[in-house]
């Protein structure tokens, strides 16, 4: 049996562990790695840093997580040799100059069959980095300005960590929203293990690293509105999963009360401009305000109860300029 075919038995081995949830023998499976002479090829083609980095994730044994950290270390620095290749011997091994095979490591902490065909996916950057180091002045690495993002002691559990201070902190960050109020504790959820999941999805999803972050702001923000409670109690609670809180958009993330007024301005909107131009009467008892003109045309409608006086909508002739009365 060749050095491929047994780190893919081995990675299974893991994966089975993971699955189970019962990682005894890990520790034995993880030091027999470090007799394999690695390359970039075995590890795209095995994908053994998949395993290792799911059993990271998921284990509690410190000894064990030491091992695979220790493992993946070791084998980012290889990758990282593999970019200081020529560029002509990059592409003839067909990989393009800076691209990182981030599916080698799993660095985005899933195990495989999560999300089918995920791992092409470069690893989020640890921010800030450089262009062209060699060309340009040295400079302080700085960090977008961003008061959400403020670098501070991670207090995550080691077995949470990913190895990305950002990433870190957002898992962090994440964390504290959902511990908002004690009414966690009535779920018995853990929420660092909750915050880690909505993490890695919005990982998978990111087009960009801005995006990334201004997508954990908005989870963040919303999670902590004290207007809207039953959010982040139903992201407690299971009946909004991780991998849905992560894509929701702001307005599917809003309050009821929120979305009843939008709905309510967005009818009244339409309502205005469905307005027939010709169907209207042609007065100068209004005058615009832009234009001060007063040639106008006014439609007269019901847009509340039947004892309530009717909303009169002007439209201006000259500058188009259009308002209700009511």
């Amino acid at each position: 049996m060749g050095p491929a075919d047994e780190l893919v038995r081995i990675a299974k081995k893991l994966d089975k562990m993971v699955a189970r949830k019962s990682t005894e023998g890990a520790l034995d499976l993880l030091k027999s790695l470090t007799g394999y002479t690695m390359t970039i090829q075995l590890l795209q083609t095995t994908r053994i840093g998949v395993a290792v980095n799911s059993v990271r994730k998921h284990c509690s044994d410190e000894e064990v997580v030491t091992s695979a950290k220790i493992l993946i270390k070791n084998w980012k620095r290889l990758l990282g040799d593999s970019h200081r290749l020529p560029k002509k011997l990059q592409r003839e091994q067909g990989r393009k100059v800076g691209e990182t095979p981030s599916h080698c490591l799993g660095t985005s902490s899933r195990s495989p069959g999560t999300i089918p065909g995920s791992w092409h996916l470069p690893v989020l950057p640890a921010w800030p980095r450089r262009a062209n180091s060699s060309k340009t002045k040295p400079e302080t690495p700085r960090t977008p300005t961003s008061p959400s993002f403020s670098p501070s002691p991670c207090l995550l559990a080691p077995c949470y960590l990913t190895g990305d201070s950002v990433r870190d902190k957002c898992i962090e960050m994440l964390t504290a929203a959902l511990r908002m109020d004690d009414d966690y504790k009535e779920f018995g959820v853990n929420c660092e293990k909750m915050a880690s999941e909505i993490e890695d999805h919005i990982l998978w999803r990111r087009t960009g690293d801005m995006k990334y972050r201004n997508r954990v702001r908005s989870r963040i923000s919303n999670l902590k509105d004290p207007k809207n409670p039953s959010l982040r109690r139903n992201v407690l609670c299971g009946a909004i999963q991780p991998s849905l809180i992560a894509r929701m958009t702001a307005e599917e993330m809003a309050s009821d009360e929120l979305k009843e007024l939008r709905n309510a301005m967005t009818q009244e909107a339409i309502r205005e401009h469905q307005m027939a131009k010709t169907g209207g009467t042609v007065t100068d008892l209004f005058q615009c305000g832009k234009c001060k003109k007063k040639n106008c045309t006014y439609n007269q409608v019901q847009t509340r109860s039947a004892d309530e006086p009717m909303t009169t909508f002007v439209l201006c002739n000259e500058c188009g300029n259009r308002w209700k009365v009511c």
